[in-house]
């Protein structure tokens, strides 16, 4: 009797390795389908999962998930590719309009200096200002296919401060023809920075370009030593909808039908691909622009 106790102990001994011998080999398969599963998701490859043991439940599993990666790349490389060629047709097109477009506002020019009457010289003020419209957003257009399909950026060491200053200098005359007094707060110490400077130009640039649109008569930066920025103005006809939206290629405010549309959402583009953070809060009425590199 004892012996067979000793028997049935055994192979419930046996048993019970075999089952935690199962349960490791399935958690170690499950641990490595979800860490191959997490690296094919963000990374462009065509490498499939493989585990390295387990049953036949989760090698079917491990191949079902290697179809679902493989139409995502699929899908993944369409869009890609259709992306690519929506952008090289914006700046095709875009390129191919400023010709035109630069030649009837010089014959507008030459118009506008000619002896006409009352009616017409309203009649050319109306589509003086329309083509003017018109050529901005093809400057837009052109410029944010460009920035969205240039292969890299070429970083070096700027003073942010610098750099700021100088879009700043470059708005002195708008601010001075909207009679804005702005309220500008920069560290005395050199904030340097890896960032290529083109793009970082045309980041302020656009930045504040966009506040002195929508503002209400106001106009301030300050910037902190370790690099964050706040661009703000008072603009009661946004409201937090709108400011939610103001990254969004093309979304433009009712009040402002003249804005095209990019210009934050190519400093959005510019700043994340140099590594930095850009967001717009609306609070009391006022707009912020926050900028960190």
């Amino acid at each position: 009797m004892e012996f067979w106790s000793w028997v049935t102990i055994g192979i419930m001994a046996l048993i019970i390795l075999a089952l935690i011998v199962k349960n490791h080999m399935l958690r170690k398969s499950a641990k490595e389908i979800k860490t191959a599963f997490a690296e094919k998701l963000i990374t462009d490859t065509n490498t499939l999962i493989d585990i390295s043991c387990g049953g036949r439940c989760m090698r079917d599993l491990a191949d079902s998930l290697n179809q679902q990666l493989e139409n995502l790349q699929k899908e993944r490389h369409r869009f890609q590719q259709g992306d690519l060629e929506l952008k090289n047709a914006i700046t095709n097109i875009s390129h191919d309009l400023r010709t035109p477009l630069t030649a009837i506002c010089a014959y507008l020019d030459l118009l506008n200096r000619e002896e006409k009457s009352e009616k017409v010289r309203l009649y050319l003020a109306q589509i003086q200002n329309r083509a003017e419209v018109l050529k901005n957003l093809t400057e837009e257009l052109f410029h944010y296919s460009v920035v969205t399909t240039s292969q890299e950026l070429k970083p070096d060491r700027v003073n942010v401060v610098h750099i700021l200053q100088e879009s700043l200098l470059s708005f002195y005359g708008v601010m001075r023809e909207k009679g804005i007094q702005p309220q500008i707060d920069l560290p005395e110490v050199p904030v340097l920075r890896e960032l290529d400077v083109n793009a970082l130009n045309r980041i302020f640039s656009n930045i504040i370009s966009n506040a002195l649109k929508y503002t209400d008569g106001d106009f301030s930066v300050c910037m902190k030593e370790e690099g964050s920025i706040v661009f703000s103005n008072r603009a009661e006809s946004l409201n937090t909808v709108s400011v939610g939206r103001l990254f969004d290629r093309f979304y433009t405010v009712e009040a402002r039908r003249n804005s095209t549309g990019l210009g934050l959402s190519i400093a959005k583009n510019l700043t994340e691909r140099m590594g930095g953070l850009i967001d717009a809060d609306y609070t009391d009425g006022k707009l912020f622009v926050t900028v960190q590199f």
